[in-house]
């Protein structure tokens, strides 16, 4: 299996092409200052992703920054911080905010000359267009949570994304579907018959940080540490002929 073998790159954007984890942690800042006693970093982490995944499974109609928001007055209760319902409705609104991973907008715009590129993103479209102008590159696709009224890791979501490519005549041998989360992404991609590129970002880090543990390793067709690398082994590929 080669990289060059796809037509169609399918990205989770947050993790992936979003340095989610770090737009979390600023965008927290009001709640995590008033800790008596702080925190790591990864435990409110891990502590979001309880909350957010639980939400998402609970109210999987409802928009994302109401998500976060929800996520934000849950985790205020579980610390026993005081917070307000506008720092809470703040924070759902803060993923514009949130930054991209240096080397994405690059590997992005060199895979956009040889794939088309998708998106299949647990936000909703006011969200994401934030990032796309950080992304800086046109998506051949984008499908949202908002889109279809659930969230990652519902097979909804990848069976509404394979709907709508095959109206562009793309099967799901030609989609390599391109992803941090284990969780979020690569487990449900298995079972849709997906092959899977795992863009590792943790590589250096323990844990799963803002997402749930998988409880169980999906099967994985590529890895690599970042965007760049995906970049350069496809570059290699077609060097080789």
């Amino acid at each position: 299996m080669k990289l060059k073998d796809f037509k169609v790159l399918t990205f989770d954007c947050y993790g992936t092409l979003i340095d989610w984890e770090t737009g979390i942690i600023n965008a927290l800042t009001p709640l995590t200052s008033r800790l008596r006693t702080p925190l790591s970093r990864d435990a409110i982490l891990q502590a979001h992703a309880k909350y957010e995944s639980r939400q998402q499974k609970w109210t999987p109609g409802r928009p994302y920054p109401a998500i976060l928001a929800s996520v934000y007055r849950r985790l205020a209760e579980e610390w026993g911080v005081p917070h307000t319902i506008s720092e809470a409705q703040d924070y759902g609104q803060s993923v514009p905010n949130w930054p991209a991973f240096p080397d994405s907008t690059d590997a992005l715009q060199y895979l956009k000359q040889h794939f088309r590129l998708v998106i299949l993103s647990n936000v909703d479209a006011r969200s994401f267009s934030g990032s796309n102008a950080r992304l800086n590159v046109v998506f051949d696709g984008i499908y949202t949570a908002e889109d279809i009224g659930s969230y990652k890791p519902s097979m909804r979501n990848f069976e509404y994304m394979l709907e709508y490519l095959a109206d562009l005549g793309l099967g799901p041998s030609d989609v390599l579907h391109t992803a941090e989360s284990l969780f979020h992404d690569h487990q449900p991609a298995n079972r849709a018959g997906l092959a899977s590129c795992w863009i590792y970002r943790r590589h250096a880090q323990d844990g799963f940080g803002a997402t749930m543990d998988p409880g169980s390793m999906p099967k994985i067709d590529f890895r690599f540490n970042s965007m760049a690398e995906l970049a350069e082994a496809h570059k290699k590929e077609m060097a080789e002929g």
